[in-house]
C-alpha cells in the first residue's frame, strides 16, 4: 500500500512537470513559468525561460529584468540578480545593462512564487502582500540572448 501511493505521488509530480508548455525551442514562455511555479510554489519549476525586457528595475543590492512593464502586474515574470554580476551580465552579452531593455533574453533557472510583503509607513509588514514569480541568477552564464 505504501510503495504504491508512492509511485501514485511520482507519477503526479513527474506528470506536473512534463505539463509545463515550452515553445519550439523548448524554452518556458513567462505566462508557462507563473503557471507552473504556481502550482508547485514550494519547488518551482526548472528550465530556460525566454522573455522580452519590458522594464529595468533596483532596489538595494539587487537588480530586475521584468517582463512587463509594470512588476506588480501578475503577468510578470522576475529576473532577480545581484548588482554585483551586472558587469559580468554585460560583458557575456556585450552590451551595457540598461540596453537589455526591449531585447529578447533566455533565462536558465528555477522559476519560483514569491511573496512581497506591503510595509507600512514605519518599514513594517503591513498584513498585506501580493506574489511574483522571479527566476534567480548567481551566474553571467545563466542568462544569454535568445537567438
Amino acid at each position: 500500500m505504501r510503495q504504491g501511493m508512492m509511485l501514485v505521488l511520482l507519477a503526479m509530480c513527474l506528470s506536473g512537470c512534463a505539463s509545463v508548455e515550452r515553445n519550439d525551442r523548448g524554452w518556458i514562455e513567462p505566462t508557462e513559468a507563473i503557471r507552473a511555479a504556481n502550482e508547485d510554489p514550494q519547488h518551482g519549476v526548472r528550465g530556460h525561460f525566454v522573455m522580452t525586457v519590458k522594464a529595468i528595475g533596483g532596489e538595494h543590492e539587487w537588480v530586475f529584468l521584468n517582463s512587463e512593464r509594470d512588476y506588480r502586474d501578475q503577468r510578470n515574470l522576475t529576473i532577480k540578480m545581484r548588482k554585483s554580476l551586472v558587469p559580468k551580465v554585460e560583458r557575456r552579452l556585450g552590451v551595457p545593462f540598461d540596453e537589455l531593455k526591449n531585447r529578447r533574453i533566455v533565462v536558465q533557472g528555477t522559476a519560483r512564487r514569491v511573496r512581497i510583503l506591503f510595509l507600512n509607513d514605519a518599514g513594517r509588514p503591513s498584513g498585506k502582500y501580493y506574489f511574483q514569480t522571479h527566476v534567480a541568477v548567481t551566474s553571467e552564464t545563466q542568462i544569454d540572448f535568445a537567438k
